[in-house]
């Protein structure tokens, strides 16, 4: 097991192969906060890259052999390939190497209190509501959410304290090298089965999880999802239950939403109601993350009622149902999800705020997922009026011509729900400028780059009106 030390370990310059990641950036900018030199490289440059130069990291562009040269340690990507030129020269040069997960469950070792929240859905919401509530306590957090949250101004806070909260993912069974003193399991779903073999394997990997906890650590379970119910019995750690339709440790009841489908409820501890809290943020799956969040806070010592304020003053993170904005009437929204459960709760959230049209503009998520949850993907699309297929995003994978989008729309509209495949941004942007109408809301979704259709319709549109 990879062992790492702040101060004490003999490294002094570390490199980061894929910097430009979210939890790559995060834990560059907290090694150099401890006093290590930091280099990186990624393909191209990003906003991310951009704000680690400006705080003093040297980032290539690109991956060459030379640009490891000073480092002791190379800390790598899981999106990168063993063929990659500064990983075999790492190799080639004895220079120890490690990859990202391993890293981090090793950084999570150094401080006394740490918060790692796992689940196929609802991480970085649920990560960046426990953020929100103890950024400004006076413990000093070192924060990394897995988006850009406006508290923190980026996906990262270094703390002077000993808190550490993360999200913890599961693709490549992960969180078997995360040790955390709390632990969360918001929900666990058919996914990554580019990597997993099935359901079984799933489970298997959380259960393995679950057994790191010691007797002294504390798991959050939702007990709404029987999967994550489930590993209660996997681990020898203090199990805090959430839920909003069984009896649990947190509970919210008397649930209702409002016209702008922001959710509240009664909150209930141990059998006592607490408050009334009221979310910014819409759906009923944001419920169950905000209780998970206030649990992890209340059992880490912050006090209730206070914890349950902070998560309730979360309004959004970047690419989570977030409000993009509004022209001529149109709404545009943006959110990340991939995966058909995520879909399904999104367009269900949206659904009652639309006066008019929902515009649901998707883009497929590798052609593993696509292919393999199909059937799930045909029947997540009923809340939208018009849904618009883009091409796969193929992420890290290749295509190997078996799966198409088109694929994805023929199943889709065998389930009696309108769906059209248009491919390319260009075209989908022609197709909603041409179509959108007042009190329309066009959503874009996925985890690749289809946000930037939205973007580039309030512009075009703004523009169309000015024309006119």
């Amino acid at each position: 097991m990879f062992q790492f030390t702040f101060g004490a370990n003999g490294y002094h310059h570390i490199h980061f192969i894929g910097i430009g990641g979210i939890s790559m950036s995060g834990l560059a900018a907290l090694m150099l906060s401890k006093g290590y030199r930091i280099s990186g490289s990624d393909t191209k440059p990003s906003a991310i890259t951009e704000h680690l130069k400006a705080l003093g990291i040297t980032v290539y562009e690109g991956h060459r052999p030379e640009q490891i040269e000073n480092a002791d340690l190379v800390v790598y990507t899981d999106a990168i390939q063993m063929d990659n030129p500064e990983f075999r020269a790492a190799i080639a040069r004895k220079v120890d190497v490690v990859d990202r997960a391993s890293f981090l469950g090793a950084v999570m070792r150094n401080f006394g209190v740490s918060v790692a929240v796992s689940g196929t859905h609802g991480k970085t919401t649920t990560t960046s509501m426990i953020a929100t509530a103890i950024k400004d306590e006076p413990f000093s957090p070192t924060i990394m959410v897995g988006g850009n949250l406006g508290e923190l101004h980026g996906n990262v806070r270094i703390g002077e304290g000993d808190f550490f909260l993360t999200e913890a993912c599961e693709y490549r069974a992960n969180v078997l090298k995360y040790f955390p003193s709390t632990a969360i399991i918001l929900n666990i779903d058919e996914d990554h089965l580019d990597f997993f073999d099935n359901i079984d394997h799933i489970m298997d990997t959380f259960r393995g999880y679950a057994k790191n906890l010691g007797e002294g650590d504390i798991l959050i379970v939702n007990s709404d999802d029987p999967r994550a119910d489930s590993m209660r019995h996997a681990t020898k750690a203090r199990v805090v239950s959430v839920s909003i339709d069984r009896d649990a440790d947190y509970r919210a009841k008397n649930v209702e939403i409002d016209k702008d489908g922001l959710a509240s409820y009664d909150l209930y501890v141990g059998g006592e109601r607490i408050d009334r809290i009221a979310l910014q943020v819409m759906g009923l799956h944001n419920i169950t993350n905000s209780l998970a969040a206030i649990a992890a806070c209340a059992e880490n010592g912050i006090d209730l009622r206070r914890a349950a304020k902070g998560v309730a003053r979360y309004h959004g993170v970047g690419r989570r149902l977030e409000y993009k904005g509004e022209t001529n009437g149109v709404r545009v929204i943006d959110d990340y999800a991939h995966h058909p459960t995520e879909i399904a709760s999104t367009l269900q959230a949206i659904r009652p705020t639309v006066k008019n049209r929902l515009l649901c503009v998707f883009q497929p998520h590798t052609y593993t997922r696509t292919k393999l949850l199909l059937d799930n993907f045909s029947k997540s699309f009923t809340p939208a009026d018009i849904t618009i297929i883009a091409d796969i995003y193929a992420a890290r994978e290749k295509d190997y011509g078996d799966i198409h989008s088109k694929t994805l729309v023929e199943a889709i509209r065998a389930n009696n729900d309108h769906a059209v495949y248009i491919g390319e941004h260009d075209e989908i942007l022609a197709y909603l400028l041409e179509r959108a109408k007042p009190g329309d809301v066009v959503l874009t979704m996925g985890a690749g780059d289809i946000y930037l259709v939205g973007e580039k319709f309030l512009e075009a549109y703004d523009a169309k009106k000015v024309e006119e």
